[in-house]
């Protein structure tokens, strides 16, 4: 069931997207910003219990074995220290507590990426601390 769901939103968002790219950008920044949001209360509902629990070998393997510079290449809109360098994304990975911190923090840099397409076309169009999520438009101003 889920692999179909899956397979028809593609299909729905690809069908959005050949109408307004906007529009598909804006749906999935919803989906991202409700993803965020669900992991964030999964992980104060279960903190405890999942703190007690050790870091999946598939975790590990994703997230410090295979390649940890990946997230530099793919975090978007990263933050800037004083001295103007971006910063780099390094994972904590104690427990299982961590690997959904991780989960959850990736679902916010999908959000962040499609808040600048959404806004600017551009998916670096602010930096970090300034992305806010897209403010849907009265129809008065959206009117010539």
């Amino acid at each position: 069931l889920a692999q179909t769901m899956a397979f028809g939103y593609y299909w729905y968002v690809t069908a959005v997207y050949a109408v307004s790219e906007q529009a598909a950008y804006h749906l999935s920044e919803l989906i991202e910003d409700h993803a965020y949001n669900t992991y964030s209360k999964f992980l104060s509902e279960h903190e405890a219990m999942l703190k007690g629990l050790p870091v999946p070998s598939i975790a590990r393997k994703y997230y410090i074995e295979d390649n940890p510079f990946m997230f530099d290449q793919f975090c978007t809109v990263k933050d800037v220290d004083q001295d103007g360098n971006f910063s780099q994304r390094r994972p904590q990975l104690e427990t299982l507590y961590d690997v959904f911190v991780n989960v959850r923090d990736d679902e916010r840099e999908h959000w962040k990426t499609l808040c600048n397409l959404v806004q600017y076309n551009d998916m670096q169009g602010v930096e970090n601390k300034n992305v806010v999520g897209t403010k849907a438009k009265s129809i008065e101003a959206a009117s010539p």
